[in-house]
């Protein structure tokens, strides 16, 4: 992926592009299946297939930048994170209590010790811990020289300087070794890490005050449509709120990348070329919805056969069968279909993982886990269904039930919703009480 802005340049592709998918699989599928049985076409490409190429076809921005590590939130490594130091660099504390030398331990009775004085975190004990004697500690304060074991101050009794210790005691318990966490010289955190909440403690407790780690990705996106308005303009007869862009911004904002809304693009063949050619010089990828469903002859379509090398699919996977994939010049085009819950469904399954990937992460395909299904889940084979479900915890299960109607036009049904029900493409409807798998939407970005 370049990372400089390159002149516009068309590249000539034949009118009908053909798919490059792997195992000879035709990608630009003629709409010839008898209406009501394309659930069993064989032409249609599985979510599989698709990951395979998206795989491929997609690799990270090769820009590195250096940043703070606070302003590194959400952000991929562009280097491996070596600790210079050990973590915890000292023998501490586990807990408040009383250190003391193992050899005092008796295993079959008590013992009194005598307090010589105490260990605070960042004010440590400075003399040596004789035997018979023991030193104050508190949790995360060094252990002084002379002592390599710490017993709960809940477990002993003190009078005065004199404290008891009954028996079943340890040799080395409640002490915090040095390196126990991050030994120095090895390698904490990889290239490719997104970093997150946990990252950044760690790095800090390394003492990094910066890292270095790709450039944010730059996606632009657009509408395209003479029936489309803007929020909080009137609508007239045939026309439309264009909700898709809002849809895919937030999806995109989420992920933290850099973003160019170009708006609604009108049905003109100029205009339509125009934009698709000024995102793509633009940005890392250009991300588009509706317009791409086989036998559909539109400017989107006839503009992308003319400037791109992009593939128009069928896939096997309910809602989201149409899908626009490929480039123009040398950015990545994603065109999702128009429907609503089509549009969240490929964004999250197709364009989310190549995106990261794009970003600097491993390629990874949405992670899944089980669940009990409630209530019956109605479908046909012939093409893997993305249903929208409640998940919720049960008396300790994951169980799920749907979420309101499942055609792809009903968007309140995805707000409903927190995971989808993965149907297996050859499966048919899954009676209650069976165990499905799920995607969390929580885990998605």
């Amino acid at each position: 992926m370049k990372d400089i802005p390159i002149k516009n340049s068309t590249i000539n592709v034949q009118g009908n592009v053909q798919g490059n998918v792997q195992g000879n699989v035709q990608g630009n599928v003629q709409g010839n299946v008898q209406a009501g049985c394309d659930e069993h076409d064989p032409s249609l490409l599985t979510v599989e297939q698709v990951h395979q190429q998206l795989e491929q076809l997609t690799q990270p921005v090769a820009a590195i930048e250096r940043v703070a590590i606070r302003s590194a939130l959400g952000r991929v490594l562009a280097e491996d994170i070596v600790s210079p130091i050990d973590v915890p660099p000292y023998a501490n504390s586990a807990m408040d209590g009383y250190a003391l030398s193992s050899t005092d331990l008796k295993s079959n009775t008590a013992i009194n010790l005598t307090v010589i004085g105490s260990s605070f975190a960042g004010e440590p004990f400075a003399g040596n811990v004789q035997a018979g004697q023991c030193v104050r500690i508190m949790t995360g304060a060094q252990i002084p020289d002379g002592a390599n074991t710490v017993i709960m101050q809940e477990q002993v009794t003190r009078n005065n300087d004199v404290i008891n210790i009954g028996q079943g005691h340890c040799a080395g318990q409640n002490v915090r070794h040095p390196g126990e966490d991050m030994k120095k010289g090895s390698v904490v955190l990889t290239t490719g890490k997104e970093i997150g909440a946990a990252e950044l403690g760690l790095l800090a407790s390394l003492g990094y005050p910066e890292v270095s780690v790709r450039r944010k990705l730059r996606v632009a996106f657009f509408s395209t449509g003479d029936e489309l308005r803007s929020v909080g303009e009137p609508l007239g007869e045939g026309q439309i709120y264009d909700s898709n862009r809002y849809t895919i911004f937030g999806m995109l904002k989420k992920m933290g990348v850099e973003l160019i809304d170009m708006g609604v693009i009108r049905d003109n063949e100029q205009a339509i070329e125009e934009a698709f050619l000024d995102a793509a010089e633009i940005a890392d990828a250009v991300i588009t919805s509706g317009g791409v469903s086989v036998g559909e002859a539109d400017f989107v379509k006839l503009t992308l056969d003319k400037i791109g090398k992009v593939d128009f699919w069928r896939v096997a996977m309910k809602p989201g069968k149409p899908l626009a994939l490929g480039k123009i010049n040398n950015a990545l085009f994603f065109g999702l279909p128009g429907n609503p819950v089509s549009v969240m469904s490929t964004f999250y399954l197709f364009a989310l993982p190549a995106l990261k990937h794009m970003m600097g992460q491993v390629y990874q395909q949405p992670i899944s886990t089980k669940a009990i299904t409630i209530s019956e889940i109605k479908k046909r084979p012939g093409r893997t269904d993305y249903q929208r479900a409640i998940a919720k915890n049960e008396n300790g299960k994951l169980v799920i039930d749907a979420a309101g109607m499942q055609a792809s036009h009903i968007l309140s049904g995805m707000s409903q919703a927190n995971c989808y029900a993965v149907i297996p493409k050859d499966s048919g409807s899954i009676p209650a009480g069976q165990e499905v798998d799920v995607i969390l939407f929580d885990g998605l970005t």
